[in-house]
């Protein structure tokens, strides 16, 4: 049955591949085909023999009837087939559409299912509402409150920011701002609402601004933190200096929404520092001039031992009178240092070697150590260990310095004993290595203290005499500073209650020779001078006059400036020496008078125990010349002869005393013309009189007020420029009223390209703000003589 379904199937898939008349020609041939075969056997069979013509009607009607009979059988089958596919594929169709209608039943019943979920959600949803919307109440109830709350807390926050007096504001990341306090709004002028939005160019100059974003675009791009002082201007021009801190804040998803700024008012901070620098410099002064008393008796020592030195004295008097002026001398130069206090910084001290006779030097060490041990009851020995070289190139007074130091040092904490020194030299071709041991029987220093002795400001204690704590712990740092710097090194080995021992070593250079000392000249002066003197000690005047006197000249000598300047008769006098430091005034003050009451002075030389600055200040100030106090003989004979040298001018007037007396202003007279501008007061008094000029002083003295705040501010800031523009503006108003004194010291102080401006700016500054309101009286006191 299976084979004749696919023999079924096979002769309808021939049929439909082939067409019905092709497939219908191929069966009918094979039926006649079969059936000739047919025939003939069935012939052969019954009659043993087959003929042609059998055949021949086989084939024919075959060929007649067959076509037809398969051609009608082949559009059965073919219409069968067609109806078949048809019946399948609506079959398929049916099958599919139950399969779809399945599939329908399972969504909806899925549906079905969710619709029930979806109801019994909603019910949920809806009970779940209605907790919600009482919750939501709740909510709402409690973010008012806290909105309340939150509303009283930004009040006293902002209450407390606007009260800060720091300022306090805020940029975006754009660098605009986005609000700020009370104090930012003062200091620029803007109210927060006018500020929102501004750049830092909007709002700054323009140097401030380029510091302002650039310091944003610092903690913008680090996101971190950053603390630095700027120097701010108020709407008033006054200055104030800002510790400034900006910080990145950011929002609650981490996000970050600009910077926010703080800035603490600092300026009376740096007033306060400046003041300490001005303390420092005033410290600096009353050194200065303490300094300068006590060069008074030591100038007088250096000159008088000097002039024994040339007398008649045996080789032991001679060597103590030389130690006496040599170390006068070196007191002089340590009272340089003294005088600069810059040089005990010691990363500033300096040398100035010079050839040096070392044999001498040792035994002034030795006379000058045994004296300093004499005075103690304690013995001082000094020992030449080894040949000296006779002739080193250092600085000597730096040496004496060290030495002194630690021979003090030794005899200051030795009760009993002695100290000695001993020298050795260790000499190369081209230099030496010096050792200088200084040994002492002591107290000694403890071993866990050795590391520290040379240390600024370090004090060693011990025991109960507590011997080590006198002092000020800078001599030993200070001379391991020189020492280094000499190319050696200072070492100390100590045992408590055995003593102490310091070594130092230092190389230097040997030289062939040293130069003479500079002494009296053996020849008086080619010509004999008349000289006038004005100095107020009147050791220095025993000193200068037999100094001068012993050179041939006559002196005359005036104890103040007034004297000075009323003994004065430039006709009678070939120089002029004139200390500076006076109780009255200052040399320069003489000079100054003396240049403007007489047309022809002989030469004016300055004499000074501290002769600092450069003499074109000398110059400046009316001198023609300048010498340091101790007088040194070669610079005095060299100014004498220089000055000598050329004819004094005598072609003044001849005027009786008298009447030159009477014709002379008097002091108070100088005074005014010094302080006033007399021929701008008397040709506008002539035009307006007097009062103008007091309601002119009136808004004068109410003005400087106002500029001095500002001004101080712009000091403080080291503000060149705003300096500048506060000291124009008192200098016109100075000039306005005739105060001439006031008037060229703010021309100075207006006028930075002077040399040493920054140097001098500070004294300018005081003496503006110390002198205004004495001058101010001074022009009160004179407008009441004119109304008189």
């Amino acid at each position: 049955m299976k084979q004749l379904k696919i023999l079924a199937q096979f002769y309808v898939d021939l049929m439909v591949r082939l067409g019905i008349v092709r497939f219908s020609l191929l069966l009918a041939i094979a039926l006649v085909a079969l059936a000739v075969i047919v025939q003939v056997g069935v012939t052969l069979v019954l009659s043993g023999e087959v003929n042609d013509l059998d055949i021949i009607r086989s084939v024919f009607f075959g060929l007649l009837i067959t076509p037809w009979a398969v051609f009608f059988l082949s559009v059965v089958v073919e219409h069968l087939e067609d109806s078949r596919q048809r019946l399948s594929k609506l079959v398929s169709k049916l099958e599919e559409m139950r399969t779809r209608d399945l599939d329908l039943n399972k969504k909806l019943k899925g549906n079905v299912k969710k619709l029930n979920q979806e109801i019994e959600e909603r019910e949920k949803a809806e009970e779940a509402r209605q907790e919600a919307m009482e919750d939501l109440e709740n909510e709402v109830f409690q973010r008012e409150k806290a909105q309340l709350e939150l509303a009283e807390q930004t009040a006293l926050l902002r209450s407390y920011l606007d009260t800060s007096p720091d300022i306090i504001y805020y940029r975006n990341d754009l660098g605009l701002f986005s609000g700020c306090n009370k104090a930012m709004e003062q200091l620029t002028g803007k109210l927060e609402k006018e500020l929102i939005g501004l750049s830092p160019k909007d709002v700054y100059d323009a140097e401030v601004a380029a510091k302002v974003i650039d310091t944003d675009r610092q903690v913008l791009q680090e996101n971190q933190a950053l603390t630095y002082e700027q120097w701010l201007d108020y709407p008033d021009g006054r200055k104030a200096c800002f510790e400034l801190n900006k910080i990145p804040f950011y929002s609650k998803d981490g996000r970050r929404l600009g910077l926010v700024g703080f800035g603490r008012n600092i300026t009376e901070r740096k007033e306060y520092e400046d003041a300490l620098q001005k303390a420092s410099r005033d410290k600096t002064t009353f050194i200065s001039t303490i300094s300068h008393e006590l060069r008074t008796p030591l100038n007088g020592i250096v000159g008088l031992s000097r002039m024994l030195l040339d007398s008649r004295l045996d080789d032991e008097q001679h060597n103590y009178m030389r130690t006496i002026n040599v170390s006068a001398i070196t007191l002089g130069n340590i009272f340089n240092d003294i005088i600069d206090m810059d040089k005990f910084d010691r990363r500033k001290l300096e040398l100035f070697p010079k050839p040096l006779d070392f044999i001498s030097f040792v035994t002034e060490m030795e006379n000058i150590s045994g004296l300093m041990a004499e005075q103690k009851g304690l013995r001082f020995d000094l020992e030449r260990l080894t040949d000296l070289p006779p002739h080193i190139s250092v600085d000597s007074t730096r040496l004496r310095q060290v030495l002194w130091n630690l021979v003090g040092n030794a005899t200051k904490f030795t009760k009993e004993g002695g100290v000695v020194m001993s020298v050795s030299a260790d000499i190369h071709q081209d230099s030496a290595e010096i050792t200088f041991e200084i040994e002492d029987t002591g107290i000694g220093i403890p071993e866990e203290e050795l590391e520290n002795v040379f240390a600024m400001y370090y004090q060693v204690k011990q025991g109960k005499d507590n011997l080590h704590a006198v002092g000020t712990g800078i001599g030993l740092a200070v001379s391991k500073e020189l020492i280094n710097l000499m190319g050696g090194d200072i070492t100390v080995t100590s045992e408590v209650d055995f003593g102490s021992t310091f070594i130092v070593t230092i190389n230097v250079p040997l030289v062939d020779h040293v130069e003479e000392e500079e002494a009296m000249p053996e020849t008086k002066s080619s010509k004999s001078l008349r000289i006038f003197m004005l100095e107020d000690i009147e050791l220095n005047v025993t000193v200068a006059c037999s100094l001068l006197e012993s050179l041939g000249h006559t002196v005359d000598v005036a104890m103040c400036g007034e004297d000075a300047i009323k003994q004065f008769d430039p006709t009678k006098y070939d120089l002029a020496l004139l200390d500076i430091q006076l109780p009255d005034m200052t040399g320069f003050d003489v000079a100054k008078i003396l240049r403007d009451k007489f047309d022809n002075l002989p030469p004016l030389i300055a004499l000074t125990a501290n002769l600092l600055k450069e003499k074109d200040e000398y110059f400046k100030n009316g001198m023609d010349e300048a010498l340091s106090k101790p007088l040194s003989v070669k610079a005095l004979t060299e100014v004498l002869e220089q000055f000598s040298m050329s004819e004094k001018k005598t072609d003044i007037p001849s005027v009786p005393q008298e009447q030159e007396v009477s014709s002379e202003p008097t002091e108070n007279d100088q005074l005014i013309e010094c302080l006033l501008d007399l021929e701008m007061l008397e040709s506008y008094i002539e035009i307006v009189g007097t009062k103008p000029i007091y309601a002119n002083i009136e808004m004068f003295e109410k003005s400087m007020k106002e500029y001095i705040q500002i001004l101080d501010t712009n000091m403080t800031a080291r503000d060149q420029d705003g300096i500048v523009f506060e000291t124009h503006k008192m200098k016109g108003a100075a000039g306005s009223i005739g105060l001439k004194h006031i008037q060229q010291v703010a021309q100075k102080a207006q006028s930075p390209d002077l040399p040493a401006w920054w140097e001098n700016i500070d004294d300018w500054v005081e003496e503006i703000k110390n002198e205004y309101e004495h001058d101010i009286q001074i022009l009160k006191s004179w407008l009441e003589q004119q109304d008189k």
